[in-house]
């Protein structure tokens, strides 16, 4: 028996366009979209329920700097329909097949961050990433051998951090994460 779906095409297209249509019209973008049920392709990466996909003209805009425009209004219609953070993964905007080259860049950037911990002992840092990339950098390291990643920092600086793991450490659990400058100063731990 297949899970029922929480979000449906039927119930949030009409939301979705009286969303997008003002947005697109008022910034005069060539865009169109085509709003249709998720395809699961792999349920690791990403699983969406809804997904809006754009072309047109204007798509390059969309996906400069790291496709900054088409998660900002992914964002906002997430927030307009009021969708729970817990939920966000399930509505996903896509453009060229942004998500799936970005998957795969992410999984490759973690592959090789886990070999130069390994080769060097040290802790490798990303930049940081939205709590889905992240997840995808932790997913593509589970079952990499002698190392442990770990998400660190608050709002939009937090990043993952790759660090080596000797066996007596896998035992003992994950490194603590480094003083902030503020909890150091009132001696937190």
């Amino acid at each position: 028996m297949k899970p029922r779906r929480k979000y449906t095409v039927a119930e949030l297209v009409p939301r979705i366009e009286r969303f997008l249509g003002p947005i697109i019209e008022r910034a005069r973008l060539r865009l169109c979209f085509h709003i249709s049920d998720g395809a699961v392709k792999d349920r690791d990466w990403e699983c969406p329920e809804l997904m809006v996909t754009f072309s047109g003209p204007d798509v390059d805009l969309l996906l400069e700097n790291k496709a900054e425009l088409l998660l900002a209004l992914e964002h906002l219609a997430v927030q307009m329909l009021r969708v729970p953070s817990e939920d966000h993964e399930k509505i996903c905007f896509d453009a060229r097949d942004y998500r799936m080259l970005r998957i795969e860049e992410l999984r490759l950037s973690a592959l090789a961050a886990a070999e130069r911990v390994r080769r060097s002992g040290k802790p490798f840092q990303f930049s940081p990433m939205t709590s889905r990339e992240r997840r995808i950098i932790h997913l593509a390291l589970r079952d990499e051998a002698g190392i442990l990643s770990q998400s660190q920092g608050i709002g939009p600086g937090r990043h993952v951090v790759v660090y080596p793991v000797s066996e007596r450490a896998r035992a003992v659990g994950p490194p603590p994460s480094p003083q902030t400058p503020s909890s150091a100063a009132e001696g937190a731990p």
